[in-house]
């Protein structure tokens, strides 16, 4: 029964066993096993055997104890950086050699590299290992790259990080380069002191020469900038004028626009609905005022046409009392003239009933005349009541309160001025047509007594 196993990518699959030597990495490249990289590959459980070789970087580090071409010992620490190549041949020679045994590919390598660096280190001196750590790192990866190979290793980085001096070699090797450093620095500090007394002199003077043009220039800074903050001061409150009118010129557009925008508000807000208001008013005015008027007119019209009914009732009435008083007093001519028959009592009765009917008559001229009287004043009424309604005639509108009651009472004082003149007609008519009492009657004569 078949297996398969996959190799991953920083290990390498060592296949051995049945068969396992054929293919390309079998024994075409001389190796009797088979190696697998990069994939997988099928093996017969108990026939083959399949072992994962770690193609991972491994560090040896180097801390040796070493001795120059001019026998001073010195002290190299370094650090190797190697891994196993990644040709089939050199994965092949790692695998006989470190194949479950990985950890001895440091201590191979640490003594690899310890034996020629050693080696190197005591062809060299130390002012070569000091000057030139390049040729050294240079000279020990090629020493040791042949058994490096062999072991199937290949090396990724050599670096010597440190050289010890044990003896002090290096330290008394740099005091006279150090003393010479050391006088020529005294040398370049005292020329720099002397450089700089005399540059430190120069700018000084400079200094003051600076300083009295910086006077200098700052007194004709400071009268310039007298100069331009009087002329500020007197160019402030001109720029501020200026600005003061711009500003006004633009709030006086804008109070402007706000007044046109407020009027166009009042005509629209409240001028508009005034004058609706007002027209409205007016109409129902003159409404109200025509209907007085037309009240008024019917009021006065009805009271004209009241007055000419009583003047006529009053004319009729005199006219049938006229005509009662008349058949009257001929009824009681005719009876007089009846009772006139006898000579003497006929005498006495005819006088008595001629004293009687004058008597008669007089009363019947009395109520005569106050028929007559009111039919002329029933007759003239109206033409009265027109003279005094004449002062209204002038007047354009008249004004009456209370409504129909007050229509009234302006007419019943028309009417009253009328009535008032009725006292003084009856008297002018009195006067000139009226029998006073007592007139018209006969005097009585007494009787003669006669002598006996």
């Amino acid at each position: 029964m078949f297996m398969y196993k996959v190799a991953e990518p920083n290990e390498a699959l060592i296949i051995s066993g049945v068969r396992a030597h054929h293919g390309p990495e079998g024994d075409a490249a001389g190796l009797g096993f088979k190696i697998v990289v990069g994939k997988g590959a099928f093996y017969i459980p108990g026939l083959n055997t399949v072992r994962r070789l770690s193609l991972d970087i491994h560090e040896a580090e180097l801390d040796l104890e070493c001795v120059t071409t001019q026998g001073i010992p010195i002290g190299v620490k370094a650090v190797v950086i190697y891994k196993i190549a990644d040709d089939f041949q050199s994965i092949a020679n790692a695998a006989r050699r470190f194949l479950d045994q990985e950890e001895q590919m440091d201590v191979k390598v640490h003594n690899v590299f310890a034996g020629h660096l050693r080696s190197i280190v005591g062809s060299m001196t130390v002012e070569d290992l000091i000057r030139n750590r390049e040729k050294l790192t240079q000279a020990t990866r090629d020493s040791s790259a042949g058994e490096m190979q062999k072991l199937g290793l290949t090396i990724d980085s050599l670096q010597i990080q440190e050289i010890e001096d044990k003896t002090g070699y290096i330290e008394n090797l740099s005091a006279p380069e150090a003393s010479r450093v050391t006088k020529e620095a005294r040398i370049a500090q005292a020329q720099s002191d002397r450089e700089a007394t005399e540059r430190e002199q120069e700018a000084e003077a400079q200094k003051a020469a600076a300083r009295s043009q910086s006077q200098i220039r700052q007194a004709e800074v400071t009268a310039q900038a007298n100069k331009a903050q009087a002329e500020a001061e007197q160019a402030g409150p001109l720029a501020a004028a200026s600005a003061r009118q711009q500003v006004v010129v633009q709030e006086t557009k804008v109070a402007e626009l706000e007044a046109e925008r407020t009027e166009q508000k009042l005509q629209a807000e409240v001028r508009r609905p005034a004058d609706a208001e007002a027209y409205r008013q007016r109409t129902l005015a003159e409404a109200e005022r025509d209907a007085r008027i037309h009240k008024a007119e019917a009021d006065a019209r009805e009271v004209e046409l009241r007055a000419a009914a009583n003047a006529q009732k009053v004319k009729v009435e005199a006219e049938a009392t006229a005509e009662s008083t008349r058949k009257v007093g001929e009824a009681e001519g005719a009876a007089l003239e009846a009772r006139g028959a006898g000579e003497g009592e006929a005498v006495k009765a005819k006088g008595l009933a001629e004293a009687e009917a004058i008597r008669a008559r007089a009363a019947a001229l009395a109520q005569n005349q106050e028929a007559v009287i009111g039919q002329q004043i029933a007759e003239q009424l109206p033409q009265i009541v027109g003279e005094a309604a004449k002062a209204f005639g002038s007047i354009g509108q008249l004004t009456v309160l209370n409504g129909a009651e007050g229509v009234g009472q302006m007419f019943s004082q028309v009417l009253g001025m009328g009535a008032a003149a009725v006292p003084m007609i009856r008297n002018l008519l009195a006067e000139n047509g009226a029998p006073q009492d007592g007139e018209g009657e006969p005097e009585k004569k007494e009787p003669r007594s006669r002598a006996r």
